[in-house]
C-alpha cells in the first residue's frame, strides 16, 4: 500500500517534470495554472510543493542539472557501448535541452548560476574520467570545463536559432546530434592540431608575461 508520503513525492516529481516541459515549451512568461492543468493537479497543490512559480522555476533548474550531471557522468564512464545507448536516447533528453536554451535565452540571475552550476558539474564529470583514465588532464581543469560548456551551449543556441520558425525542438534536437557526433567524436579522441608547436609556443609566452 503507498504512503502519502510516496504519493506526495510521485506528485511532486510529475509536477517538475511537466514544468520543465512546459517551460522548455511554452518559455517562462506561462503561468502556474497552465502548468498545474498540464500535470492534472490544482493550482493550490503546486503551490504546495514549491511555493511559488519562482520555487517550481529554481526546483526545476536543480532537476535540470542533475539529469545532465547523470547523463555526462554515465557516459564517460561507461563503455563504447554505452556512449552509443546514450545517444540512442537523445530524443528523451529533448526537453530538458528546450529547457536549457530557454534559460539562457531568457538571461538574468537565474541563467548565470545555471551556466556557473553546469561549470561546476562539468569539472566534476571531467575529473571521473580523468581518474578512471577516460579522459586526458588538463593542465587548467576549470578552464576547459568552462571552455567546453560554453561551447556545447553556444552551438546549441546557434543552431536552433537558424532554424525555421515553427521546427519541431525534440526533431531538430535529433537533426543537430545526428550532425555533429561525428566530428565532436573524432575532434575530442584524436585532436585537431598534428604538431604541438602552436601549444608550446602560447605556454611559454603565458610564462613570460
Amino acid at each position: 500500500m503507498r504512503s502519502t508520503a510516496d504519493d506526495d513525492r510521485t506528485t511532486r516529481a510529475r509536477i517538475l517534470d511537466t514544468a520543465i516541459a512546459v517551460f522548455g515549451r511554452d518559455g517562462f512568461g506561462v503561468g502556474v495554472r497552465t502548468i498545474a492543468t498540464a500535470a492534472a493537479v490544482s493550482p493550490g497543490l503546486l503551490n504546495h510543493h514549491f511555493g511559488s512559480k519562482d520555487g517550481l522555476r529554481e526546483e526545476c533548474d536543480r532537476r535540470v542539472l542533475a539529469v545532465v550531471h547523470d547523463s555526462k557522468s554515465a557516459a564517460l564512464s561507461s563503455s563504447p557501448g554505452g556512449v552509443i545507448e546514450q545517444l540512442a536516447k537523445v530524443d528523451h533528453y529533448a526537453p530538458i535541452v528546450a529547457y536549457i536554451v530557454r534559460s539562457f535565452a531568457a538571461g538574468g540571475r537565474l541563467a548565470t548560476e545555471m551556466f556557473e552550476h553546469m561549470v561546476d558539474d562539468t569539472v566534476d564529470y571531467l575529473d571521473e574520467g580523468v581518474a578512471g583514465g577516460r579522459i586526458k588532464p588538463s593542465r587548467d581543469p576549470r578552464a576547459r570545463a568552462r571552455f567546453l560548456t560554453r561551447q556545447s551551449v553556444g552551438g546549441l543556441l546557434l543552431y536552433l536559432q537558424m532554424q525555421p520558425e515553427g521546427t519541431d525542438f525534440a526533431s531538430a534536437f535529433h537533426d543537430m546530434a545526428a550532425e555533429i557526433t561525428l566530428p565532436a567524436l573524432e575532434l575530442y579522441t584524436e585532436g585537431l592540431l598534428t604538431a604541438d608547436d602552436t601549444l608550446t609556443t602560447y605556454l611559454r609566452h603565458r610564462e613570460n608575461t
